[in-house]
């Protein structure tokens, strides 16, 4: 209010003294001074430093999606095991013999050999024994034709084992010479004595009958025919098969390998 005052009067003043030009301009000054407002110098400024920016962090980046990984194949499962290779009972098989056998100078458990004449073969056409594998056999039984009446003479073969590849595999069956034969022995002393027997008992048939010496000679004669027809009938045979001869084995049991 003392501001105002103290206007005006300097206003009058200057009216007085400077006419209306000098009021005029004071006049002019005055109502500037009163339009403008009243400033508080007791207020405290509130000038501060921009701010300082806050630095944005940048959004990260996506990780790329990994893309789930194909499950493992499994595993392909191993074939089957082939069924083992087998003949059953009954089963024959051809084989050649490897040497000869006589029963002349072979006896019961000497062992022999034959090869396998050709591919024995399961229901399923596989090869179980192949040609050439070797079949060994045990002399059982032998012995040499006594009389006429004996066609065939005794022998028995008794496979054991057959070898195939280098490895041997047991083996039950029984065996059949196809090619056996008899074969007539040398005189020996045993016929020699048949016939002596006979012609002594025919000398002495003769001198007991005729009560002479030609009775005796006659039937000497007669008895000595007797007893070489006796030595025929009772000689010695041997049972005989030829180096490879057939012999047909067969299986008692199955076989498997």
């Amino acid at each position: 209010m003392a501001a105002n005052r103290l206007a005006i009067l300097a206003l009058a003043v200057l009216a007085a003294c400077g006419g209306d030009r000098g009021a005029s301009m004071a006049a002019d000054s005055l109502s500037r001074d009163l339009q403008r407002l009243p400033v508080d110098s007791s207020a405290v400024l509130s000038d501060q430093a921009g701010a300082t920016p806050v630095a944005v962090a940048p959004a990260p980046t996506p990780k790329p999606v990994s893309k789930p990984k194909p499950a493992p194949k499994p595993a392909p499962k191993p074939a089957p095991a082939p069924a083992p290779l087998a003949l059953s009972a009954g089963a024959t098989m051809a084989t050649s013999l490897d040497r000869e056998i006589s029963s002349k100078t072979d006896k019961p458990g000497a062992t022999v050999t034959a090869s396998v004449a050709s591919d024995v073969k399961d229901a399923s056409g596989r090869v179980v024994i192949p040609a050439g594998s070797r079949v060994t056999m045990t002399i059982t039984e032998i012995h040499e034709s006594e009389n006429k009446g004996d066609k065939t003479g005794k022998l028995t073969l008794t496979p054991t084992a057959v070898e195939i590849g280098g490895q041997s595999y047991a083996l039950a069956g029984s065996a059949d010479a196809l090619d056996r034969k008899l074969v007539d022995r040398k005189t020996n002393a045993g016929d020699v004595a048949k016939v002596g027997a006979g012609a002594a008992a025919g000398a002495i048939v003769g001198r007991v009958i005729g009560g002479s010496t030609k009775g005796a000679v006659i039937g000497g004669l007669i008895g000595g025919a007797v007893g070489t027809q006796r030595a025929i009938e009772t000689q010695d045979r041997d049972v005989v098969v030829p180096v490879s001869s057939r012999v047909e084995i067969t299986l008692d049991g199955a076989f498997t390998r």
